[in-house]
């Protein structure tokens, strides 16, 4: 199913889809009631998600062109800095018997944020550009 590869719609077809087997007895009409489905969502026009990830590329591209060595530069820091708390405390702690760093329950938020949405936001534009190869029209 192409849509699968649309994070957000992926997961919420999926649970429906899941639930047409779990409700409809009748398996060949359960079978058309999915088709039906994914033929309509595959009609629909999902250019928000596009346009979404084209204002935040655009946001990460100012950073990058930016005159500040800062402005250009803080997101890959920040990335790298929780990255080395991580392998600090997970690898290189243990291995030295060294003091583990204090991880703050807002920086796991705050990685997570910054993770998730570059991930998500690969997967997206991969699931859009995939949807776009599949489009009958």
């Amino acid at each position: 199913m192409i849509l699968g590869n649309i994070p957000i719609i992926g997961q919420v077809v999926g649970k429906v889809i899941g639930l047409i087997d779990k409700v409809v007895e009748d398996k060949d009409q359960a079978s058309r009631l999915k088709h039906d489905l994914q033929i309509e969502l595959l009609n629909r026009d999902f250019s928000f998600i596009e346009k979404e990830i084209d204002a935040r590329a655009q946001i990460i591209a100012a950073e990058a062109r930016g005159k500040s060595r800062l402005q250009r530069n803080w997101r890959p820091l920040l990335m790298l800095t929780f990255t080395y708390i991580i392998a600090h405390n997970y690898i290189i702690s243990p291995m030295f018997s060294l003091p583990r760093l204090d991880i703050p329950p807002d920086m796991w938020e705050l990685l997570k944020l910054g993770m998730g949405g570059y991930i998500v936001g690969r997967s997206i534009e991969k699931g859009v550009e995939a949807w776009r190869k599949q489009d009958p029209t």
